[in-house]
């Protein structure tokens, strides 16, 4: 009798168990209610009265410009080793912020700090420091390639070699203007050329995504733009985007855009504006990030040509909620604005933000990354942005990633799947996302 309990009272343990992890996982497949703490690069929203909006200045470039199926975004080619197909309206976020002893004469961004929260309380109760690569990285994976320069062009080969096997058309390169970095890194615009020409290389067009800097205005912007479109401009891997007008303009997308007041982009966003680059040159279609509710308006007000979602954890913001995106999608229609939403393998920037364990998105072995595509193309977007190919920090990258452990570490892998499961994913996905565009169009 006394077995007989023992082996009872092991199954109900077994099977709480089971009933529990299974709750867990689910858990990461659908939107919670919010966040107190926030991901990296926002800040905390105060409470900031409605803007107004600007009457006579709310206009875009061109009326009905991004209707949908007006947009050439896909393009099939052959390599001379293999047929392959890839995608252009599958765009994917790129950063440029690593380095290593052999390439800079020291760690960049691997050994990034632990950043405290804002409470003090909070803080003191989490570790602080730094990192100590290479065998202690700011990243809760390890890349296959270790803790790698961005200024080795053998790793800038290889990450254009995985973005084209993941059939990611379109590179979306943060940028800083010249002589300005991040506030853990170096400059690193000198990089551009190289990236486009390896980029070239592989098919895929680099798009721009501009970081916020201190003192970015519409005048700095307006330089910003001028800048990239001179020197960048007549490289063939330069993206253009096809609107339904006909028009080809580049694609340029604006991160933090909420950190500049409307009246201050409609000074370069739309026609009668004092730094207009409407109707110039330096036109072309600029999107913006959409993170509370309200940036909707102050978008539309502002005379972007769309919004972006970004952040790759589901229920963390209003524009990064899964839910929302159809309510999203229908105002950008009624107001002729693109809606590009943000999918991601997962979330985990706990290597950085410690207290920050209740943001983060297990990846249920790509079940995570599955629901959010499945997500973003019920919607019947124009472009799908991926968050991202190597953003470590935060986990989201889709980058080859092996197993390690040290005495120190155990670090997180994509096991029992191999090294390039999401690039797989992904390019499994941009084949769907295709054969559904088609669809929509008949």
């Amino acid at each position: 009798m006394t077995r007989m309990r023992r082996k009872a009272a092991v199954a109900l343990l077994l099977f709480t168990i089971f009933i529990f992890g299974t709750m867990m996982g689910l858990r990461t497949l659908k939107p919670s209610d919010g966040f107190s703490d926030l991901a990296p690069g926002m800040e905390r929203f105060g409470d900031r009265p409605d803007r107004k909006r600007l009457d006579g200045k709310v206009a875009l470039a061109s009326p009905d410009l991004f209707r949908s199926g007006g947009s050439d975004t896909k393009v099939v080619f052959t390599k001379s080793d293999r047929d392959s197909s890839i995608f252009y309206d599958v765009h994917i976020f790129y950063y440029l912020w690593y380095g290593s002893p052999a390439m800079d004469n020291k760690y960049i961004h691997w050994d990034h700090p632990l950043v405290p929260h804002w409470d003090p309380k909070i803080a003191a109760s989490h570790a602080q420091g730094r990192h100590a690569p290479p065998e202690d990285i700011a990243s809760s994976f390890y890349p296959e390639l270790g803790p790698y320069s961005s200024r080795d062009p053998n790793v800038l080969e290889a990450h254009m070699a995985q973005i084209e096997e993941a059939a990611s058309g379109v590179l979306v390169l943060s940028w800083y203007p010249p002589g300005v970095a991040d506030d853990h890194g170096e400059p690193t615009e000198d990089l551009v050329p190289a990236v486009l020409d390896a980029a070239q290389r592989h098919s895929i067009k680099v798009a721009f995504h501009i970081q916020p800097y201190k003192g970015r205005t519409d005048q700095s912007m307006h330089d910003n733009i001028k800048y990239i479109i001179d020197r960048y401009g007549k490289h063939e891997a330069f993206y253009r985007f096809r609107t339904s007008t006909g028009q080809i303009l580049p694609l340029f997308y604006v991160y933090d855009s909420y950190l500049t007041p409307p009246d201050s982009w409609t000074e370069l966003l739309t026609p009668t504006g004092s730094q207009s680059v409407r109707g110039t040159p330096y036109d072309g279609v600029f999107v913006a990030l959409v993170v509370e509710e309200r940036h909707k308006h102050d978008i539309l007000a502002s005379g972007f040509d769309g919004m972006y979602t970004y952040f790759a954890s589901n229920g963390f913001s209003f524009g990064s909620s899964h839910q929302n995106w159809k309510a999203i999608k229908a105002f950008c229609d009624t107001n002729n604005l693109l809606f590009i939403p943000s999918v991601g393998p997962g979330y985990v920037d706990t290597a950085v933000r410690p207290w920050n364990n209740h943001n983060t998105r297990n990846r249920v072995n790509g079940r995570y990354y599955e629901t959010s595509l499945q997500a973003a193309l019920s919607v019947r977007p124009e472009i799908v942005t991926i968050t991202s190919f190597n953003q470590w920090h935060e986990g989201t990258q889709i980058e080859r990633a092996v197993p390690k452990k040290t005495a120190e570490r155990l670090y997180l892998d994509y096991l029992p799947n191999q090294a390039d499961h999401y690039l797989q994913l992904t390019r499994q996905w941009a084949q769907t996302f295709s054969r559904e565009k088609d669809k929509w169009l008949m």
